[in-house]
């Protein structure tokens, strides 16, 4: 039996920019910069570091920074969110500045960021950022992903999300989801989850945390966002950012987690995301000795991971192909 019951460690492939100089941005907020052309259209934002560890938004937004990309037509907002997880990263120990007291990507509702009984590292950035975000018209979420894995787009749950991830064209698997039971993501806040609202946003995982590839691809993610949102041409950006889609779009809604009960959790195969089983019943893993198995033909695995493993934790999610 094939079985995963340890964590690989992968190489810190790309060189975790200074970050510092762009720190005073222009907004009033630090690390956040604004850019308005003063021609109608879309305020669009490019946003990086949500999670601190997660190094290939935060390469291209400083890219843009440098190149002194404006907008042609709309508004443009280039952030580095969770700076203060970023700034403690450490090779010997990557995955340990994921976030400092709480993950940035569950506390987006109005209730949580109210609340003034709770506080955290991610709250006050949380909070700081929240004025901005919500003149957002249009927002990319950049990130990367623990496991060696192909590149998608989480496009949220709602039809509007899903048009947007087909309108960029890449990357190649769309995941259509309801996000996580600990917490809000930033690309489910406010109107970007409310299906009449005309903001929409999308999340990338651009690939492994610090794999040279997933620069590749928040580049291009990127470029096609900007384009598509119609604020830049094409000559506006660097050559060699746009790349040729390699593979029609595959949409995978997902149906449900699978959450570890205990520490006693094992894939039953060295996974990595978008497996997909052809027949309902396949075991794809043990949690604490009881076997998990797909429950429809052609269930597609997504994200799984043990890096965070512990009780209550999702360790994978279990999706339906669509098309």
């Amino acid at each position: 039996m094939n079985t995963m019951t340890t964590l690989d460690a992968y190489p810190v492939e790309v060189a975790f920019p200074d970050i510092r100089p762009y720190a005073d941005g222009n907004t009033g907020v630090a690390y956040v910069h604004h850019f308005d052309s003063g021609v109608p259209g879309p305020h669009v934002m490019i946003n990086a570091l949500t999670h601190g560890n997660e190094v290939c938004g935060a390469i291209v937004v400083k890219e843009l920074l440098d190149l002194g990309l404006k907008p042609r037509r709309g508004q443009l907002t280039l952030a580095f969110a969770n700076v203060d997880a970023y700034h403690r990263f450490d090779p010997a120990k990557p995955d340990a500045s994921r976030f400092v007291d709480q993950d940035f990507n569950r506390v987006w509702t109005a209730a949580v960021l109210d609340d003034a009984s709770r506080d955290s590292s991610e709250l006050r950035r949380a909070r700081e950022m929240r004025p901005l975000i919500d003149r957002v018209d249009l927002l990319l979420d950049l990130h990367s992903m623990h496991e060696k894995s192909l590149p998608l787009i989480v496009s949220g749950p709602l039809d509007k999300g899903v048009a947007l991830a087909r309108a960029l064209g890449a990357p190649a698997h769309v995941i259509v989801d309801e996000g996580h039971p600990e917490g809000r993501r930033m690309r489910d806040y406010a109107g970007f989850g409310d299906q009449d609202s005309p903001k929409n946003a999308l999340l990338i995982e651009c690939g492994q945390h610090w794999e040279a590839s997933s620069v590749a691809v928040a580049r291009d993610s990127t470029a096609r966002f900007l384009l598509t949102a119609g604020i830049v041409d094409s000559g506006d950006l660097p050559a060699g950012w746009l790349s040729a889609p390699v593979a029609p779009q595959r949409v995978v809604r997902v149906t449900e987690p699978v959450v570890a009960t205990s520490m006693n959790f094992r894939f039953a195969g060295p996974y990595t995301g978008l497996e997909t089983f052809s027949e309902p019943g396949t075991v794809i893993g043990w949690n604490d000795g009881a076997p998990v198995v797909t429950p429809y033909p052609d269930c597609v695995l997504v994200m799984p991971s043990l890096r965070q493993l512990r009780p209550g934790v999702t360790v994978v999610r279990l999706g339906q192909l669509l098309a």
